[in-house]
């Protein structure tokens, strides 16, 4: 039981700190260099390395809870785990297909990409932090350009 309670405090964790380091990577330029290029490109690395990227950064975070406790490291670093492809998976649909995102009303990444959002609509996985913080900025986003695109499926993405 206290594994599935931490899988999924670590899920809402990670959703948090995913929102604030985007945050972080928009008002600090030694922190945002690459992002900013990841903006002059407007498109994802593809799923596998945005992943790797999410892992590599918080690998020790997510084993910490290990030394406490094998059913709370275990319940720990699943749920970072499962955010981080969730997140990299999102990241990329979002650049590619956002209208797939169905558990988002508008798909934030992809409106703060398209509308240059600065300030606005920092979550990649979930909107949630974006509505708590002040930073979602509803826009009409589904125009002629996303209806007329080729509808692909939802794993027809760059994984690599």
């Amino acid at each position: 039981m206290r594994a599935i309670a931490f899988f999924v405090l670590a899920f809402i964790l990670a959703s948090f700190v995913e929102y604030w380091i985007h945050r972080l990577m928009h008002f600090n330029p030694r922190v945002g260099e690459r992002h900013r290029d990841h903006h002059r490109r407007n498109e994802g690395q593809g799923v596998l390395w945005e992943f790797r990227d999410y892992v590599r950064g918080s690998i020790i975070v997510m084993c910490l809870p290990f030394l406490v406790a094998w059913d709370v490291g275990l319940g720990w670093f699943l749920g970072s785990l499962v955010y981080a492809a969730f997140s990299a998976y999102a990241h990329q649909l979002q650049h590619e297909n956002p209208t797939k995102c169905f558990w988002m009303k508008m798909p934030v990444h992809y409106v703060h990409h398209k509308y240059n959002m600065w300030h606005h609509n920092f979550g990649l996985g979930v909107d949630w932090w974006d509505r708590i913080f002040g930073t979602y900025k509803s826009v009409e986003w589904l125009t002629e350009e996303e209806l007329s695109e080729n509808q692909l499926g939802y794993l027809q993405l760059k994984w690599w």
